[in-house]
């Protein structure tokens, strides 16, 4: 693991201490908003080209050499804290029994995933289509060449698109893998392969659409050029939502289709009455250090260039994380009279997921804001909210995710305002940072909260009753009593 951490540090350094590797570029604008729809924010790219007539005014892009490293180097730490990053995690929390199926499950997923990305995956997502849906003109990765740009969030630059397409693709395989810890110890494999094909397809690719998609800044050269190219956005995207990295379209989707696979598959065999404490929170540690290492891929990532705005997502995400570890141990400590290890992962992993959308919007007094109130919220929402639903979302998928992703979702409308340290909302057309409506924006982010819940509830809850009716969402009770490793892998995590 050294070794690993060694290799990933040193070819950071090289990517960016290297100057002759950099090309002079323009001024970065922060990843706020497009002149077209007022108060709303770009957080991902697309590959699509501005319009004919702009593009033939306009000088060719650029791309630079720091910026291809920062994302190949942000892709490989979203991989790390996927793989074994969340395995562990997830893994250690479970009963020894259950350790290995847990493992497999985070493995395969991630691996479907990423093959469903590029066979019609980013096609759906990063194509212009309609509100909702991009096209397919990009099947199988169908036309992308080492020579073929994605736009970033500053005119006339851009990454390799081969850069853009794993990145994406990594969220995508992550956020389908966090659904699991919601029934993690009796769901059948065979289920939950089939239902991550009809989720990561009816649910995640038009979130991911529907709040990513958007032509890109170089065509916004005037206001009817802008309200033009507002038009062929996601539908999100068109209502102002902002969203970073990923607060709606991975957190709090993948913790709704949690939730209702909880209900749906049911409570575990001995629930309330059996013991069933984490079988390593050894285990647990690691793959929390590992998901708050990888998420600076995640988070600094998203900016799509390796400039100021990715190292304010870095610093917000150094600092939210570890606030939101106080603030839960703190407030653990003061109910339960005693600070625990498991309290201060799962808090970091709350602030994680809070800081989230807001990264690369907000200041970093509202990033410590934001990590204090998901600890202490989220702990809440494993707690008492988790009693209040009367499920047993057995890893707190929900509580943590969807709890924390919420309200980073709806603060990121409150702290990216500037008068309160944030970036405010980019005016592409004038190319400065426009007046900012804190009202208007919080609008847009109940927009874009309420459509993850409604979206990934539906997908999920028909997802779930079409798997169940073909192969079955649960195992037999004799084989879940023996432990999954076992009854459904042929192997154990451990030999005694």
């Amino acid at each position: 693991m050294k070794k690993i951490f060694a290799i990933a540090l040193t070819v950071l350094a090289v990517g960016f201490a290297n100057g002759a590797w950099a090309e002079d570029k323009p001024a970065e604008a922060a990843p706020a908003a497009a002149a077209a729809v007022p108060d709303a924010a770009p957080v991902v790219a697309s590959a699509e080209a501005a319009p004919a007539e702009a593009a033939a005014a306009a000088p060719a892009a650029t791309v630079n050499k720091g910026d291809t490293t920062w994302m190949l180097v942000a892709t490989a730490f979203v991989i790390l804290m996927s793989i074994p990053g969340l395995a562990l995690f997830y893994g250690g929390l479970v009963r020894s029994k259950n350790m290995l199926s847990v493992l497999m499950q985070v493995f395969v997923i991630f691996s479907l995933i990423s093959v469903l990305w590029a066979v019609y995956g980013y096609s759906l997502a990063f194509t212009e289509g309609n509100a909702f849906f991009g096209s397919l003109d990009k099947l199988f990765l169908k036309g992308i060449t080492p020579d073929s740009l994605a736009a970033t969030f500053t005119k006339l630059v851009a990454i390799p698109e081969l850069s853009f397409v794993p990145f994406q693709g990594a969220f995508a395989a992550i956020t389908v893998c966090l659904i699991v810890g919601s029934f993690a110890e009796r769901i059948k494999f065979s289920a939950l392969l089939l239902f991550s094909v009809l989720w990561f397809t009816f649910s995640y690719l038009p979130m991911a659409h529907m709040v990513w998609y958007w032509a890109g800044p170089d065509g916004y050269v005037s206001a009817e050029a802008a309200e033009k190219l507002g038009a062929t956005a996601g539908f999100l995207f068109q209502k102002g939502a902002l969203d970073f990295a990923g607060g709606t379209v991975v957190h709090i989707n993948a913790a709704v289709a949690g939730l209702v696979g909880a209900f749906l598959v049911g409570k575990r065999v001995g629930y309330g009455k059996d013991t069933m404490a984490p079988h390593s929170l050894t285990m647990t540690m690691i793959g929390a250090s590992l998901l708050w290492f990888g998420w600076f891929g995640f988070n600094a990532g998203s900016a799509l260039e390796a400039g100021g705005i990715a190292s304010l997502a870095f610093v917000n995400t150094w600092l939210a994380t570890a606030a939101a570890a106080l603030s839960w141990m703190t407030a653990e400590w003061l109910v339960k009279g005693k600070p625990s290890m498991l309290g201060a992962a799962s808090g970091a992993v709350a602030g994680l997921v809070a800081i989230t959308p807001a990264c690369g919007f907000v200041g970093v007094g509202g990033a410590l804001v934001i990590g204090l109130l998901a600890g202490a919220l989220c702990l809440w929402g494993v707690t008492g909210l988790k009693k209040l639903l009367g499920v047993d979302d057995s890893l707190d998928v929900f509580g943590v995710h969807g709890v924390g992703g919420i309200l980073g979702s709806i603060l990121t409308g409150v702290f990216a305002d500037p008068a309160l340290g944030g970036t405010g909302v980019w005016d592409y057309v004038a190319n400065k940072v426009g007046d900012y409506n804190m009202t208007a924006q919080l609008i847009s982010q109940l927009w874009g909260v309420g459509t993850a819940v409604v979206v990934s509830g539906v997908v999920a809850f028909a997802a779930y009753k079409l798997v169940d009716l073909v192969v079955g969402l649960r195992v037999a009770e004799d084989e879940e009593r023996e432990g999954l490793d076992l009854t459904s892998h042929g192997e154990t995590a451990y030999h005694y």
